[in-house]
């Protein structure tokens, strides 16, 4: 006799949704809920930056998740500081940033003809607990406008009341790469920082700017604007006044917004959460920004995403004959607290002022091309920033 699959609800189909939903397809009964349809988040607004680092893409090549195209691979880092340009670090593995609606959607529709169910819906605190009784687990995937369960909040990791940055992103044509291809990560110490990423959008290769305004500070000039062509005249010369190195490459013609849906302002309060409870004595566990949100500034958001998803996979398989309980969600979060932990710790301090030996080994990344590559590899490996922020000792 064939034992039926057990059944697994994922809330949500951003990056930790989708990877879960590839993953476990094969082992288990998936339903996903998301309350937009693909063309409405392919038509709809820009809610993020997603840079794809190497160990991200080499999970999506293990749950046989559609390749995307090499044209627009991320080789380098390149690292400014006020007016001064450091150093330009190349990564191990090349990363890759999609505008998240061709992302999300693609992958959506290739899970729909591989016969994963979706139902196109919008959960609330309420609906959700019918949830509860039709599945053996709900994974509350919903992202970084917050859970949909009182998830315990980790007081030791959120220690802040207030966003840190305000986000203030477009998605432009009509600036010329830098070279080498790659994220260029400009800090203004007291204003906040800038980063521009090359980005594959459906309209081709294009380019993120990415400013993180220290909220009332000089950078902090995009209050009010709503227009999409308000939007890129303050850009423009928020460039001007504040990065010109970026100002010099954009062709002041033909720089405009990809779409009128590709900008975004938004500001988060960083909160990680415990990300697993007892519901209906039922365990619910959460995934990605809902349990883990961290602020943008280290690129992680969708990185910690599928490193988390990955970890839930591993135990759900390593539990897939057995109860489901908080021994199982225990067992999940042993496995990813330590990671989170060193992403979350990271990402905090890079919020504040750079401490002073991080900054000579920034200086030092100037003079020395290895050293630079080991700073440009701590945001595909964040274990490596957390060593390199916490140790006390400075060695030459």
């Amino acid at each position: 006799m064939r034992l039926l699959k057990k059944r697994i609800c994922i809330i949500g189909s951003g990056v930790s949704g989708l990877h879960l939903a590839y993953s476990l397809r094969n082992d288990f009964d998936i339903t996903i809920i998301e309350r937009q349809s693909p063309a409405q988040i392919r038509r709809g607004r820009v809610m993020s930056t997603q840079v794809h680092f190497g160990p991200t893409r080499t999970r999506e090549k293990r749950f046989n998740m559609p390749k995307w195209g090499e044209q627009s691979l991320i080789e380098s880092i390149h690292i400014t500081i006020g007016n001064q340009k450091l150093f330009v670090g190349n990564l191990q593995e090349p990363a890759l940033s999609v505008d998240q609606r061709l992302y999300y959607s693609h992958f959506i529709k290739d899970l729909i003809e591989k016969g994963v169910s979706f139902r196109f819906e919008k959960v609330d605190k309420e609906s959700v607990e019918v949830l509860i009784d039709e599945f053996d687990l709900v994974i509350d995937c919903t992202g970084k406008n917050g859970s949909l369960f009182p998830f315990s909040i980790e007081k030791d990791l959120s220690p802040f009341k207030t966003p840190q940055r305000k986000c203030i992103i477009g998605y432009f044509t009509g600036i010329k790469a830098n070279t080498p291809l790659g994220v260029s990560v400009t800090v203004l110490p007291e204003l906040g920082e800038m980063f521009e990423i090359p980005v594959v959008t459906e309209y081709g290769p294009a380019t993120i700017m990415f400013i993180m305004a220290i909220p009332n500070s000089n950078l902090d000039v995009f209050k009010g604007i709503k227009s999409a062509e308000e939007f890129t005249l303050k850009m423009r010369s928020a460039a001007q006044q504040f990065f010109p190195e970026i100002y010099n490459r954009i062709d002041r013609k033909n720089f405009a917004l990809c779409d009128e849906n590709s900008f975004l302002q938004t500001a988060l309060t960083p909160i990680i959460r415990k990300p697993y409870l007892m519901v209906k004595n039922k365990l619910v566990v959460g995934c990605g920004d809902s349990v883990f949100l961290n602020d943008p500034i280290t690129g992680q958001g969708c990185n910690l995403s599928s490193y988390c998803a990955e970890q839930l996979y591993e135990t759900l398989i390593e539990y897939k004959n057995s109860k489901w309980d908080v021994e199982m969600g225990e067992s999940y979060w042993s496995r990813t607290k330590q990671y989170v932990k060193e992403v979350t710790e990271w990402t905090n301090a890079m919020t504040k002022p750079l401490p002073e030996h991080v900054v000579q080994l920034l200086l030092q990344g100037a003079q020395d091309q290895v050293k630079a590559n080991e700073i440009a590899e701590w945001f595909a490996n964040p274990t490596k920033a957390y060593e390199a922020f916490t140790s006390t000792k400075f060695i030459v």
